[in-house]
């Protein structure tokens, strides 16, 4: 099992002047510690079930693009960009040049947004969820293409683009790995079986109902006529230490492995105070490699 690190949050002591520095930090130390990706959320505010939205907050793209420079084996990538906030011909440029820059390491993870208040606050248009799920799929097609490496015309109900011409192409082959987070059955997972690499599933839903929801993208993969074993799974869960022990850890991965996770990312409550990544490193990630 593969282990990963989220940031949410960028409240640190010091903030704003220190973010730099505790950011730099905590992507190093990760990365010595054995953790094989680092994502950041692609959000504008704070979002509600993290804190108030006048917290600090950076770009998502701009933060990885610093954590490329600072890093030099882990992947990256965001949990997850909403589809509404950037233009998808834009979104591929903007993840190829991630993937150029970081040497090949990016991930595009996305997903059909829900914050309503950062688009209302910042002016981006929030369509109803039907039509956020259209763009969506849309968006997975341009991408597609962008990657292909074919700069023809794009058609569709909500984009139009005239070339999807890439220059300088990703790195990563044959693509950077998208990724799509959720895990609505009819839309999201039937999404996942038909674009994706890999897919994002809330570990705090348990392991029971993880495993329903991966039977779900089975079945929907053999609609597809897409081998299941292709798309990596992953989760994002808490590790709350030292409320929870390493060992407890451990077990909650291996309950995942059992059902078929093979990439189990955390968020850190402190995570600047570096402390649970190195306990990671030490107890945690070399206990569950081999699962």
């Amino acid at each position: 099992m593969r282990i990963g690190l989220q940031i949410p949050s960028f409240t640190w002591a010091g903030s704003p002047a220190s973010i730099r520095g505790k950011l730099a930090d905590v992507a190093r130390t990760a990365e010595e510690a054995g953790f094989h990706s680092v994502w950041v959320m692609d959000h504008f505010f704070q979002i509600p079930m993290v804190g108030a939205a006048e917290q600090e907050m950076l770009e998502g793209y701009s933060a990885l693009s610093y954590l490329a420079g600072v890093t030099e084996r882990v992947k990256l990538g965001t949990l997850v960009t909403g589809v509404t906030y950037r233009h998808p011909g834009v979104l591929a440029k903007t993840v190829t040049t991630l993937d150029v820059l970081s040497g090949g390491r990016a991930y595009l993870g996305i997903g059909a947004a829900w914050f309503d208040r950062e688009h209302h606050g910042l002016g981006v248009p929030f369509p109803p969820l039907g039509e956020r799920f259209e763009r969506l799929e849309e968006t997975l097609r341009i991408v597609k293409q962008f990657w292909s490496g074919e700069a023809r015309p794009f058609e569709g109900r909500h984009y139009r683009l005239a070339e999807t011409l890439s220059s300088p192409p990703a790195l990563a082959r044959p693509h950077p790995p998208i990724l799509i987070g959720g895990m609505g059955e009819k839309k999201t997972l039937r999404l996942v079986a038909r674009y994706a690499d890999a897919c994002n599933l809330f570990a705090f839903a348990g392991a029971e109902a993880l495993a329903g929801k991966l039977d779900v993208l089975r079945r929907h993969c053999e609609a597809e006529g897409r081998p299941y074993e292709a798309i990596e799974k992953t989760t994002l869960g808490l590790a709350n230490l030292p409320k929870q022990t390493p060992g407890e850890i451990v077990e909650q991965c291996r309950a995942l492995a059992a059902i078929g996770i093979q990439h189990a990312i955390f968020n850190f409550p402190h995570v600047d105070e570096l402390t649970g990544l190195r306990t990671f490193g030490k107890e945690v990630i070399p206990a569950v490699a081999g699962l």
